[in-house]
C-alpha cells in the first residue's frame, strides 16, 4: 500500500462526514464561543493517541504473537463491518449528557476509534520500515478530517442531511472494496505459507 492509498483509507475509516451529526450533538450544550476550542482540543488529543498507537503497534503485535496474515484478515473484516455500517447506518440520535466533552466521545471513539487503531496496527504490521510514510498518511487523513469537523456547521448547511448521507454511503462503498482487497491479500499470504 502506498502513502496516498493509506491516507485515503485512514480518512475513510475516520468517517468525518458520518461523525458530523454526532459532533453537533456532543457540542449541543457547549457555548458557541467555546465550540471551536473544544473541537481543536479533541482533535489534538486524537492525533496524539493515534500516533502513539501507530508507533506502539509493532510492539503490540509482537507481544500478542500475531502474524501478518491474521492481522490482514482481521483488518479486512473490521473494515468491511465499518463500511457496511456506513452504507446502512444506525440512528445517530444518541444524546450526550455532559456539558463539555473531554476525550470522550469526540477524541475517542469518534475520531480515534477502534477501527482506526486496528488499521494503524495493520499498517505497522504490513511494513514496519515505512513508519514515516504511515505517519504522513495518518497526519494527512487527520488534517482532512479535522477541516471537515472544524467546519461542521457550514458543511452540514451546504450539503444538507441527504447530501451527507449520500457522501457517507459512497465512502462506505469505497471502503468495502478496500476491505475485500485487504481480506483477499491476507488469505493469499496465508495460503502461500
Amino acid at each position: 500500500m502506498d502513502t496516498f492509498t493509506a491516507a485515503v483509507t485512514l480518512f475513510l475509516i475516520m468517517d468525518p462526514l458520518g461523525n458530523l451529526p454526532l459532533l453537533i450533538s456532543a457540542l449541543k450544550k457547549v457555548p458557541e464561543e467555546r465550540k471551536t476550542k473544544v473541537v481543536i482540543r479533541e482533535l489534538i488529543l486524537s492525533i496524539i493517541i493515534m500516533l502513539l498507537f501507530l508507533f506502539a503497534g509493532e510492539s503490540i503485535l509482537t507481544f500478542l504473537n500475531l502474524r501478518q496474515e491474521s492481522v490482514g484478515i482481521a483488518g479486512g473484516i473490521i473494515l468491511f463491518l465499518i463500511a457496511i455500517k456506513m452504507i446502512f447506518p444506525v440512528s445517530h440520535s444518541e444524546e450526550f449528557r455532559q456539558d463539555e466533552p473531554f476525550l470522550v466521545p469526540i477524541a475517542i471513539p469518534m475520531i480515534a476509534g477502534p477501527s482506526i487503531l486496528a488499521a494503524l496496527l495493520l499498517l505497522t504490521n504490513e511494513d514496519p520500515n515505512r513508519m514515516l510514510d504511515w505517519s504522513i498518511a495518518l497526519i494527512a487523513a487527520w488534517l482532512a478530517s479535522a477541516l471537515i469537523l472544524l467546519f461542521s456547521k457550514k458543511i452540514q448547511a451546504l450539503l444538507g442531511d441527504r447530501g451527507l448521507v449520500a457522501l457517507e454511503r459512497l465512502m462506505g462503498m469505497v471502503l468495502v472494496m478496500v476491505a475485500v482487497q485487504m481480506l483477499l491479500d491476507g488469505i493469499g499470504v496465508y495460503f502461500k505459507l
